[in-house]
């Protein structure tokens, strides 16, 4: 199905990632009669949401990976592809690291430009160092300012910016009503993956890849505190990434090798947040996590670190501890926030902290997380801003006719 306008949105890869999450609940929302999907990443694997991308009607293309030495590279790869695909008036780019090469080169051919912010750290070491001076230029390069969250915008921006009419705020929307708690599903997947005889036991939740933002280490000293206090507790563990064998190794030295399960990259999300008990979620640093979004929508207690945005805590199901916290406060803290308050889990009532979970859905849509409302909102915003570029460009042709020029 042809559209009136194809944005290209700019990603590392089209994995299960958050900001791919969000960008893939927004297209699903997308009228595509109106608006078209296209994405530039930075590999030729062939991803999770591949498939999907093109099923909808996506065009995906392959870019070479940056690399310092090649970074005149990459901006000539970029120079070329606008000479080859004249029919983009618009780029939305979500990997902010090499932005300020690809927007540049975006601006040249006659592109809006937006630059879109899902965090608020880049890490350490000479990686991070590397990105944030890359990043710098983008406060003042890009049209428009887009980020999920202040408290992203403000890190990658600066105030001043975040303050101007260019700056945006998109809220990592998702569809609410397939994560409202259902008690069938809940039985039927804890069944699955805890049989028969653990059906009572507490189930702790993480989802996300398994690098050292998400602080996973940490996560397995939590849990080794909870098998203390609770021996029958679990914890699930979803995502894939660099460091998959060193925590597998390290759950099996902690003796949590029958209370950790390693669910890799799942489909079955909204599945496992109504099994769940409570999510766990001490990263380092965070944007607006989607999941964190899912997991207040199936009515699930999160118990996160104050390194993760305030604007996180969509409703009174979130606390925060501070990561100086020994992981035997952590284990104390998440058994008082369960339903019943001492570490037992509420299998059968549906209920968190008195109210019963399957309110929570609306509640975060109503909060302005509705992928659909999203969408339609961000429709709206892309046609709003190429008129508006239209309506200069004829201003200037107007200027240069009327003094003379061709």
């Amino acid at each position: 199905m042809e559209s009136g306008i194809r944005v290209l949105h700019v990603l590392g890869r089209l994995d299960r990632g958050g900001a791919e999450t969000m960008v893939m609940n927004l297209y699903r929302h997308m009228d595509r009669r109106r608006i078209q999907f296209d994405f530039v990443i930075h590999t030729e694997d062939v991803c999770d949401y591949t498939r999907e991308v093109q099923e909808l009607g996506g065009r995906i293309y392959s870019m070479a990976p940056f690399g310092v030495s090649t970074a005149g590279h990459y901006r000539r790869d970029w120079r070329n592809f606008f000479c080859a695909h004249p029919e983009y008036r618009m780029i939305h780019g979500h990997m902010r690291s090499t932005a300020s090469l690809y927007l540049a080169e975006a601006k040249r051919a006659g592109l809006v430009t937006i630059v879109h912010s899902h965090n608020t750290s880049s890490g350490h070491g000479v990686t991070a160092l590397v990105k944030n001076v890359l990043q710098y230029p983008l406060r003042w390069q890009a049209d428009y300012l887009f980020a999920c969250s202040k408290g992203a915008g403000i890190w990658l921006y600066g105030r001043r910016a975040c303050d101007s009419a260019r700056f945006r705020l998109l809220y990592n929307g998702i569809t609410a009503v397939d994560f409202r708690f259902d008690p069938a599903m809940r039985q039927a997947k804890r069944r699955e993956l805890l049989g028969d005889t653990a059906q009572d036991c507490p189930v702790f939740l993480h989802i996300g890849r398994l690098e050292p933002q998400k602080n996973h280490t940490f996560l397995l000293r939590i849990m080794q505190e909870l098998a203390v206090r609770r021996p029958a507790a679990r914890l699930w563990l979803c995502g894939c990434g660099p460091l998959d064998a060193a925590l597998k190794r390290q759950a099996q030295e902690s003796g949590l090798a029958g209370r950790v399960c390693f669910l890799g990259v799942r489909t079955d999300i909204p599945g496992l947040m109504q099994a769940a008990d409570m999510v766990l979620f001490p990263s380092l640093f965070e944007g607006l996590p989607v999941t964190l979004v899912e997991a207040q929508a199936a009515g699930l207690p999160v118990l996160m670190s104050d390194t993760v945005t305030p604007e996180a805590a969509l409703t009174d199901l979130v606390r925060t501890l501070p990561l100086s916290e020994p992981p035997a406060r952590w284990a104390e803290t998440a058994l008082q926030m369960l339903p019943d308050g001492d570490g037992a889990c509420a299998a059968e009532t549906g209920k968190t902290a008195g109210t019963e979970r399957a309110a929570y859905a609306a509640l975060v849509a109503r909060g302005g997380y509705d992928a659909a409302e999203n969408a339609a909102r961000l429709a709206r915003f892309y046609e709003d801003a190429l008129r508006q570029a239209d309506g200069k460009d004829d201003r200037k042709n107007s200027g240069k006719s009327r003094s003379g020029g061709t």
